[in-house]
């Protein structure tokens, strides 16, 4: 049916090797490799038909070149929020905002973190609009989380004053195995399973939700030290799934990650090839695409 390939601009700790954690305080210092890899990316999904919905860290725009960027714009991929830091949406305490805040916190000294939080995000829409003469495509939680937003009323209507009408916060809980574990028949099937609460919906806030779906390279690469095998055996189950079932299937994705992991894009390829050999019953679109019909369904005929 719908099948996005969403993919996450930002550095990812462990990744290209496992001992580098310094990225958790350089979220938005993208590296040539994770740059190269999110360009060619688009490049191959774009000559398959389809699109790549990038969210970005915006706080790599500081960085002097981003042509690679605007290139991706030129062909017709989407670049939505992720915030300017990499924030913790649900945070509590000014520490659990960002690795940065906690290590430098005079930077945010006297806000209370849902201050910080969406001033983060108006940060990153400004970023956007002023670097890349665009307004963002929608909104993605940094880190996702199992119930979306069902529980917090109040960032829904943070995110809704802020001017997003879809929001991409829900990455459902799945199973995986301990790391460095072969996944079992069980595990695959589960994720499969999983796939039936990653489908869009309607808080009644009115914030339009787009889950993300599992297993992500995360959770597959970090999460469960899985070969690469296995992510692509769980990645074709899950398209399979969606498409047999004529729902949706949203890959979630990290330059910083793949190009360490699957630096030939047999993911990518493997979707394209998905969806090209499923013929009708399958497109390849943005988030912006699936979150179309539902804000028409909500909107009143005059």
């Amino acid at each position: 049916m719908l099948i996005a390939i969403s993919s996450n601009l930002e550095m990812a700790r462990n990744f290209p090797r496992w001992e580098d954690t310094h990225w958790d305080y350089e979220k938005g210092n993208l590296n040539e490799a994770t740059k190269n890899y999110a360009l060619e990316a688009a490049r191959r999904v774009k000559a398959h038909g389809g699109v790549i919905h990038f969210f970005l860290v915006a706080r790599a725009l500081e960085q002097e070149n981003v042509d690679w960027l605007k290139e991706i714009i030129q062909t017709g991929h989407s670049v939505g929020n992720h915030t300017y830091d990499h924030v913790y949406l649900l945070a509590a305490k000014p520490e659990e905002i960002q690795y940065r805040f906690a290590r430098a916190p005079w930077l945010i000294e006297g806000k209370r973190p849902a201050e910080v939080i969406r001033e983060n995000i108006r940060l990153a829409s400004a970023a956007i609009k002023a670097r890349l003469g665009i307004s963002p495509a929608g909104f993605r939680a940094p880190g996702g989380f199992a119930d979306g937003l069902a529980n917090r009323p109040d960032v829904q209507k943070m995110l809704l004053e802020s001017g997003f009408s879809w929001v991409s916060t829900k990455y459902p809980a799945h199973p995986n195995t301990e790391a460095g574990v072969e996944p079992s028949a069980a595990v695959f099937e589960g994720i499969v399973k999983a796939q039936a609460a990653a489908q869009p919906f309607v808080y009644p806030s009115g914030l339009i939700e787009i889950p993300m779906s599992p297993i992500s390279d995360i959770g597959a690469f970090r999460n469960g030290r899985w070969k690469l095998e296995h992510f692509l055996k769980s990645t074709q189950m899950n398209v399979e799934w969606a498409i047999e079932k004529r729902a949706v299937f949203d890959f979630l994705s990290h330059p910083a990650v793949l190009s360490a992991m699957d630096p030939e894009f047999r993911a990518i390829d493997l979707i394209c090839d998905l969806v090209q050999k499923a013929g009708r019953l399958a497109k390849l679109v943005n988030l912006e695409t699936i979150a179309d019909p539902i804000q028409r369904d909500r909107t009143p005929s005059r």
